[in-house]
C-alpha cells in the first residue's frame, strides 16, 4: 500500500489544488510533499527488510490483460525518493513566489510528480505507458502557460519530440502485448518471451529512440536546451533532475531484460551516440554566456556518460549510474535553484553581465561553489563514486571508449570553473550590487542540498546497498 500511496498522495493533492485559491496551493503542496517524503523513507525501511509487501496488483482493465501492478526494487525505492526529496525542495524554493492561477500551477506540479511516480512504480507496460504520458501532459502546459517569450513554439517543438518517442515505444509495447500467450500487459509474461535475435534487433529502437529522446542523448536532444531555457525555473528543475531519469530507468527497466540481444548487437552505436554528445554538448557549454544553456548543455554531457555506462555490459558501471542517477539529480536541482534566485533577485541570465556576487550574497556563493565542484564529481562529494565507478566499467568494456567519454570530464571542469569565476568572483557592478542573500526558503532547500552533497560523499554506502539488489538482478544479462 506504501506505493501506491507514492501516486495517490500527489496526484489527490494536485486535483485539489485546482479548486483552491491565495496561499492554499503553496500550504497544500508542501503538505503534500512532506507526507511523499515520509512515505518514500518508509519504502526505502520496508525495502530492506520485507520488499515484497512493496507489490501491490489490482484488477483494472482485464479485457485487455492489464492490471494496476505496482512494485519497487532497489531503483524504483530510489527514484522515488529523489521524486519526493525534489519536489520538496522546489516547494520550498518558491514558496515566498506568487505565481499567476497558484492552484493551476501547483495542481500541474504535482500531477507530474504522480505521473513520475507511477513510471517508477509500474510493473504492468500500459500502466507505465499511461504514466509516462501523466508526466509529460502537465510539464507541457506549465512551460506553455508559464514560460518565456518564446514558450509556445518551444514546447511545440518539445511536444513532438516526446510525443512521437511515445508513439514509437506504444507500437514496441503492442508488438509484445500480442506475442505473449494470453495478451497480457503483465511485466512477468514481457521478460518471459522467448524473443529471437532478429526481432530483438529491431525491437530495440523502438524502446531505446523513445527513451534517447527523453534523457536525451545526441542527436535527440534538440528540445532540450531551448526548453529549459523558455520554461519557469521550477519546471526546468523537474525536467532536468527527474523527468531524463524516466529515460534512463526505461532504458535499464525495458531495453536491458526484455532484448537484451538488440542492446548486445546496438551497444557500440549507442555509446558512440552518447560519446558524440558528451564532447559536442561540452564544447557548446564551453562558449555559453547564458547560464541556463550553460547548465542545459552540462546535463546533456553527464546523462551522456550514464547512458554509455549503461551499455558498457557490466555491473560496476550499471551500479554508478544507478547512484549516479540520484546525485545528479540533487546537484542538477541545487544548480537550479541559485540560477532562480540570480534571475529573481536580478532579472538576468547572461553570465558576462553578473560577477562579484561573493561579495553581496556570501551564502549563495558557497552553496553555488559547493554544488558545482559536485557537479564535476569532485572526490568526497556525492558525484564522485558515481562517475568512478562508471568509468571503471567503461574502461572494462572498451578502454578507447572510456578514454573518449573521460574528455567530458576535463570540458566539464573547464566550464563550470569558467562559471563560478564569472557569476561569483571578480569585480561588482552596478547590477549587482543590488543583490540581496538567499531568503530563508532558498537556504534551507540549498543546505538540505548540501548535506546530502557531503554525506554521500564521504558515506555512500546506504545507496550503494539499496541499488545493489537491482544490480544483481542483472548479472544474468551480463
Amino acid at each position: 500500500m506504501l506505493t501506491v500511496l507514492l501516486i495517490l498522495i500527489p496526484f489527490i493533492a494536485g486535483l485539489i489544488s485546482f479548486g483552491l485559491k491565495g496561499s492554499g496551493p503553496k500550504v497544500l503542496g508542501i503538505i503534500s510533499s512532506l507526507a511523499t517524503v515520509v512515505i518514500a523513507i518508509g519504502t526505502w525501511c520496508t525495502f530492506r527488510t520485507t520488499p515484497d509487501s512493496l507489490d501491490f496488483v489490482a484488477d483494472w482493465i482485464p479485457q485487455l490483460g492489464s492490471q494496476f501492478r505496482v512494485g519497487l526494487d532497489g531503483m524504483g525505492v530510489m527514484l522515488c525518493l529523489l521524486t519526493a526529496v525534489a519536489f520538496l525542495l522546489i516547494f520550498i524554493t518558491i514558496y515566498s513566489r506568487n505565481y499567476e492561477k497558484p492552484g493551476s500551477f501547483y495542481g500541474l506540479m504535482l500531477l507530474a510528480q504522480a505521473g513520475l511516480m507511477g513510471v517508477f512504480t509500474a510493473y504492468d507496460a500500459l500502466l507505465f505507458y499511461i504514466f509516462w504520458e501523466l508526466a509529460l501532459i502537465p510539464v507541457y502546459f506549465l512551460c506553455s502557460l508559464w514560460g518565456g517569450e518564446k514558450r509556445i513554439a518551444v514546447t511545440f517543438k518539445f511536444f513532438i519530440y516526446t510525443f512521437l518517442g511515445s508513439l514509437l515505444m506504444m507500437v514496441g509495447i503492442i508488438y509484445l502485448y500480442f506475442q505473449t500467450p494470453d495478451h497480457s500487459f503483465s511485466w512477468t509474461a514481457f521478460s518471459s518471451l522467448p524473443l529471437g535475435p532478429e526481432k530483438q534487433k529491431w525491437l530495440f529502437w523502438f524502446f531505446f529512440v523513445a527513451f534517447a529522446i527523453k534523457m536525451p542523448i545526441f542527436p535527440f536532444h534538440t528540445w532540450q536546451p531551448d526548453t529549459y531555457e523558455q520554461s519557469p525555473t521550477p519546471v526546468t528543475m523537474i525536467l532536468s533532475g527527474l523527468m531524463v531519469k524516466m529515460g534512463l530507468f526505461g532504458l535499464i527497466r525495458w531495453c536491458l531484460l526484455l532484448v537484451p540481444q538488440g542492446v548486445g548487437m546496438w551497444s557500440d552505436v549507442a555509446i558512440v551516440l552518447c560519446i558524440i554528445g558528451i564532447i559536442y554538448a561540452s564544447a557548446i557549454a564551453m562558449v555559453q554566456n547564458d547560464i541556463k544553456r550553460l547548465i542545459a548543455y552540462s546535463s546533456i554531457a553527464h546523462i551522456g556518460l550514464m547512458c554509455a555506462a549503461i551499455f558498457a555490459d557490466n555491473e560496476q558501471s550499471l551500479q554508478g549510474v544507478l547512484i549516479q542517477m540520484f546525485n545528479h539529480g540533487i546537484n542538477i536541482i541545487g544548480l537550479w535553484i541559485i540560477v532562480d534566485v540570480i534571475q529573481q533577485r536580478l532579472g538576468v541570465k547572461n553570465m558576462d553581465q553578473l560577477g562579484g556576487m561573493a561579495r553581496k550574497a556570501p551564502r549563495m556563493a558557497i552553496f553555488f561553489v559547493i554544488i558545482s565542484l559536485a557537479n564535476i564529481g569532485l572526490p568526497l562529494t556525492n558525484g564522485f563514486i558515481g562517475e568512478f565507478l562508471m568509468f571503471s566499467g567503461l574502461f572494462e568494456y572498451n578502454h578507447w571508449f572510456m578514454a573518449f567519454a573521460g574528455l567530458g570530464i576535463i570540458l566539464s571542469a573547464v566550464y563550470t570553473l569558467g562559471m563560478i569565476q564569472k557569476v561569483i568572483f571578480g569585480e561588482s557592478n552596478e547590477l549587482t550590487e543590488t543583490t540581496t542573500d538567499l531568503q530563508p526558503g532558498e537556504a534551507l532547500a540549498l543546505s538540505l542540498i548540501v548535506m546530502m552533497i557531503l554525506v554521500l560523499g564521504v558515506y555512500p554506502k546506504p545507496m550503494l546497498d539499496l541499488v545493489s539488489s537491482t544490480t544483481e538482478v542483472f548479472n544474468k544479462v551480463f
